[in-house]
């Protein structure tokens, strides 16, 4: 298995650096090829998400499209693929942010019945209630 690092990944999405954009692409490539499968991370999402809004000033539409991209491509498996499509899903109509999405839904994936938070936003999430 080969694990993708946040920096690797933001190439593969927004190709920004020709040269390392080739590299990640080859590596990806190479993996699947090799039938080897090409993990993101939980971690590396978060991360992701964090760098394309404030390095890159994407809108949460644009990642959301991004994301949603990644997950289609046959070569990429993630971590908790369930809980990154259901973070994906209601963070598309909520003004929570990915990360508190994310939390919830991954938190449900385990077991849990409820996330409990403080943040009065993460609160109104499906899942989530105000501690």
């Amino acid at each position: 298995m080969l694990g993708l690092d946040t920096n690797v990944l933001v190439r593969l999405l927004i190709e920004d650096d020709a040269a390392q954009t080739r590299r990640a692409r080859k590596l990806v490539d190479t993996a699947s090829a090799e039938e080897e499968t090409v993990l993101l991370s939980l971690p590396v999402l978060l991360e992701t998400e964090w760098v394309l809004r404030s390095r890159y000033e994407m809108p949460p539409e644009t990642i959301l499209g991004l994301f949603r991209a990644a997950l289609e491509a046959r070569e990429l498996a993630f971590e908790d693929e369930a809980a990154v499509e259901e973070a994906l899903f209601n963070w598309q109509d909520s003004h929570s942010g990915f990360s508190d999405c994310l939390i919830v839904a991954h938190n449900r994936q385990l077991g849990c019945r409820l996330t409990a938070t403080f943040d009065a936003q993460a609160a109104r999430l499906p899942g989530a209630s105000k501690a």
